[in-house]
């Protein structure tokens, strides 16, 4: 089959393990792949040239700005953008072609895929992690990473098909990675809260956390995942409830006992 007048896009750093599984997944899909690296130490750089990959390096610009980074190094008018812990089904890569085959590059802007996770082994199908709908292919024109620090998502001008092949997401290989990165995620929602002049409320801090519960595991069916989808219902309230706490540490750091 001809190659599509996609760039596939990529940002790496350290990826060696998850890149192999990315870059099989789309071989021979796109016209292009480009990995643009932020120091890696591994063997990502040989990962991506055996699959015939455009490198280039880029000191770390935060997630937004480094893929808006390699957006920029893509020359084919269509980008399928991908994270290197995620893989193209064979059903999304069916439905890729068909797109193209048919008259879907004329028709629409971009297209989004569901994200399926795979957690604690097994795929995560229900709760606030499925379906975890994500803007991929984009008519490279007019394509942008907006959002904040630790949530981006691509945006174009233009209508946008909603397919139905999975995007596989091999995001948290154990239950350390995702606790690790609570701290992370609260840190830069901090940041936010300070630079817009909030102040900490103890009623949020509480009823939040317990919302995000409720409709992640009953509303969202999470129960449905077993014990996984417990595990992800009570984590998502927890990091919920840190994100709001560190607002008060905040503004009680500088408070000293007298004497």
């Amino acid at each position: 089959m001809k190659r599509l007048p996609i760039s596939i896009s990529v940002i790496t750093r350290n990826e060696e393990r998850n890149l192999e599984r990315c870059l099989a997944s789309v071989a021979g899909l796109g016209s292009e792949i480009v990995v643009m690296d932020s120091g890696s130490t591994d063997g990502t750089r040989a990962v991506a040239e055996r699959h015939g990959a455009v490198w280039w390096e880029q000191e770390w610009l935060g997630y937004r700005d480094q893929k808006n980074a390699v957006l920029e190094k893509c020359v084919e008018p269509w980008v399928l953008a991908l994270d290197a812990d995620e893989e193209v089904s064979a059903e999304m890569r069916g439905e890729i072609e068909a797109f193209f085959g048919g008259d879907g590059a004329e028709r629409w802007s971009g297209a989004s895929f569901p994200r399926k996770v795979w957690f604690l082994g097994r795929w995560i199908t229900h709760g606030d992690w499925y379906p975890d709908r994500k803007l991929r292919l984009v008519r490279r024109e007019g394509a942008r990473w907006g959002g904040s620090p630790e949530h981006d998502y691509l945006e174009v001008a233009g209508p946008v098909l909603a397919c139905r092949g999975d995007l596989h997401h091999y995001s948290f290989p154990d239950m350390e990675r995702y606790v690790m990165k609570i701290n992370v995620f609260a840190g830069e929602y901090l940041k936010r809260q300070l630079a817009e002049g909030k102040r900490w409320r103890l009623l949020p801090t509480v009823t939040r956390p317990l919302w995000r519960f409720f409709r992640a595991y009953v509303l969202r069916r999470g129960f449905l995942d077993g014990f996984p989808g417990l595990w992800i219902a009570w984590s998502t309230a927890y990091q919920t409830f840190v994100r709001h706490s560190r607002l008060y540490e905040h503004e009680v750091r500088g408070e000293r006992p007298e004497g």
